[in-house]
């Protein structure tokens, strides 16, 4: 039998899932010094072979490791959609902005502080990057205890390998293998004024930077664990007593 506010369908990387529970159930898990991780991801294209929804996926999954490893730590829903204006002009793409996910992540912050103490946004697209940072200096400066994680790598930029490798590891069945293809493999920092130009489409027509030919289950599967590892580290080091946040109010 499951318990309650965990999600079966995970397995072994199941942890307490906010949707899942009941607001009695969230109350007692709050005030045993709770912690809410809040999933950030995106809906953009990524490339031929892989699902507008992949940025999500990695958030959500990472989350869900965590809170698997961290019982005081429950995933709430993830934010599906970002700012992705870079990749207009591909199909499917749903992009709110730099303005409106910032404002997002701010009423979010104000409204979970409300229940708990402690926020963790784990945010997997880039285009984010710069609002939630926008957003978590301010709920911080309403002392309001936040933190923001963001996950790195060495390897391709977009859709490439290391994305690819990702999804198999999470989804296999949602990556289109026979359209895997390379796209632009210029390194990144040579292509970003024309990707501030005129974004992913004016120097990748496939919408891939990188190369995702040769990709594995087990190389996203091991970068998972990096990940997770490394988001594990920066909670651990935030909670008290150890970090300097973790005693202000909770609003």
């Amino acid at each position: 039998m499951s318990q309650p506010g965990r999600d079966p369908a995970q397995g072994d990387m199941n942890g307490l899932e906010l949707a899942a529970m009941t607001s009695p159930q969230i109350r007692a898990h709050a005030a045993a010094d709770g912690v809410l991780v809040i999933p950030i991801g995106s809906t953009e294209q990524h490339g031929p072979h892989l699902p507008l929804g992949t940025d999500a996926d990695v958030a959500l999954a990472v989350s869900r490791r965590l809170a698997a490893r961290i019982p005081t730590t429950v995933v709430a829903p993830v934010i599906s959609y970002g700012s992705s204006g870079e990749h207009a002009g591909f199909a499917g793409t749903l992009s709110i902005g730099q303005d409106a996910i910032e404002l997002v992540l701010l009423e979010l912050g104000r409204s979970a502080a409300a229940t708990y103490r402690r926020i963790v946004f784990v945010s997997a697209h880039g285009g984010n990057a710069v609002p939630a940072v926008r957003a978590v200096t301010r709920l911080r400066r309403e002392s309001r205890d936040v933190l923001l994680w963001m996950p790195s790598w060495d390897g391709d930029a977009h859709a490439g390998r290391t994305e690819t490798a990702l999804q198999l590891a999470l989804h296999p069945e949602r990556v289109l293998r026979d359209r895997m293809e390379p796209g632009n493999t210029t390194p990144i920092k040579e292509l970003l004024p024309q990707l501030r130009a005129g974004g992913v489409r004016a120097v990748s027509p496939n919408g891939v930077l990188g190369d995702p030919t040769g990709a594995t289950a087990d190389e996203g599967a091991t970068l998972l664990t990096t990940l997770t590892d490394d988001l594990e580290a920066k909670v651990r080091a935030w909670l008290p007593p150890h970090g300097p946040l973790g005693t202000g109010p909770a609003a």
